[in-house]
């Protein structure tokens, strides 16, 4: 049992960490090469993301649930699917990878491993962005472990993708990822002083969507397995 849960802590940290290398990478990437162009540079940065999504929750669920986020792990303690020591632990492997996964995004890109955001992230727009970002992450994953479990990677890579540009934060949707991004003032970073209002936003977003989820299933069917992809 203690070397599965050490797994599992494993996949989540590491996942996470490829998530950011992918997210910070593409950013830096991206907005080189389209030299001033902020759309070419986003739609770079966004489809980098959703394909990286993709892979990994493909290869991690099976392993840890490949949440990456604490929101989603939050969900999974309401559901009574984990414990609290079991949901701290993931939180805390899914920050620990979310930064090393942001060190690892600067030196691939000969960039100072440690450095903090200056890009401007604030105001009612935007928070209210993450909120609703957020929820439709929750719902994504809720109503799409119940309805199209072999489909949920697919899902929540295509709705990452919508949110990099339905949004007017470009969809962080993520508390690790927020606070990660905080530290790399590259394309994908937020300002230290913003990270605050995001993460509000964005656990507020997360139980609005697990109470939607809840009630959208009419009781019990959730527990089936909101939050868990692919388990087998």
């Amino acid at each position: 049992m203690k070397a599965m849960q050490t797994r599992k802590l494993a996949a989540e940290a590491l996942g996470t960490a490829l998530l950011l290398a992918v997210v910070v990478g593409s950013g830096v990437m991206g907005e080189t090469l389209a030299a001033g162009n902020v759309a070419i540079a986003l739609l770079a940065n966004a489809l980098a993301t959703a394909g990286g999504l993709y892979v990994l929750i493909t290869l991690f669920g099976p392993i840890s649930g490949a949440h990456f986020n604490p929101a989603v792990t939050l969900a999974a303690w309401l559901s009574g699917e984990k414990g609290a020591g079991e949901t701290a632990a993931y939180v805390v492997a899914q920050g620990a990878g979310a930064v090393a996964g942001v060190w690892a995004a600067h030196a691939m890109f000969d960039l100072p491993l440690l450095q903090f955001s200056q890009h401007v992230r604030s105001g009612g727009a935007q928070w209210w962005s993450e909120g609703v970002a957020t929820f439709g992450l929750l719902l994504t994953i809720g109503l799409g472990v119940r309805h199209a479990r072999e489909r949920v990677a697919a899902l929540v890579a295509c709705y990452i993708l919508a949110a990099y540009w339905f949004t007017a934060s470009t969809s962080f949707a993520n508390p690790a990822v927020t606070l990660a991004r905080a530290l790399t003032d590259t394309f994908a970073g937020i300002r230290p002083a913003d990270v605050g209002g995001f993460v509000l936003a964005q656990l507020a977003g997360a139980l609005a969507g697990w109470a939607a989820v809840r009630w959208l299933l009419a009781g019990g069917q959730q527990e089936q397995g909101l939050a868990e992809v692919q388990r087998p």
